[in-house]
């Protein structure tokens, strides 16, 4: 029955998530895909896997210790937290916590961990940033 609830979640998000992306204003200027391609994707995405979900449930679910749930539900404040504070401290610094603590609680040493995190920021900016020259968000170090 949870995955049921789970899936019929899911598709509602995926739904909401399409619409969002629909009332998308575009400017003349954009590029042939368009802003929102991307969005569209995500959700369609969603959708097809929470059908799945509802349609094919597992018999016997297991739920995971309480422990291990609050670790799901610190993760979770964690990309809260990204989201909110991106635009304060900038993509960099926000990526490079958010990664480092994510890959800390999926196993990784600490150290290496730190490490991880601020590689994935630069390579990811690096990437959006400097190569495709998108648009990220500017931190109080300018960049």
């Amino acid at each position: 029955m949870s995955d049921r609830i789970f899936g019929a979640v899911g598709l509602i998000l995926a739904l909401g998530y399409a619409w969002a992306a629909l009332v998308i204003e575009e400017s003349f200027l954009s590029d042939a895909v368009g802003p929102k391609a991307f969005p569209l994707i995500i959700a369609a995405v969603l959708g097809l896997s929470s059908i799945m979900i509802f349609l094919k449930p597992d018999t016997a679910p297991e739920w995971p210790a309480l422990p291990r749930l609050l670790e799901v539900g610190a993760s979770v404040l964690v990309m809260i937290l990204y989201a909110i504070l991106l635009p304060e401290v900038g993509f960099i610094i926000a990526t490079a916590v958010a990664a480092s603590y994510l890959t800390w609680r999926l196993g990784t040493a600490p150290v290496a961990s730190l490490v991880s995190g601020c590689l994935t920021s630069l390579g990811i900016y690096a990437v959006f940033h400097l190569v495709l020259g998108l648009s990220l968000a500017r931190g109080p170090l300018g960049f």
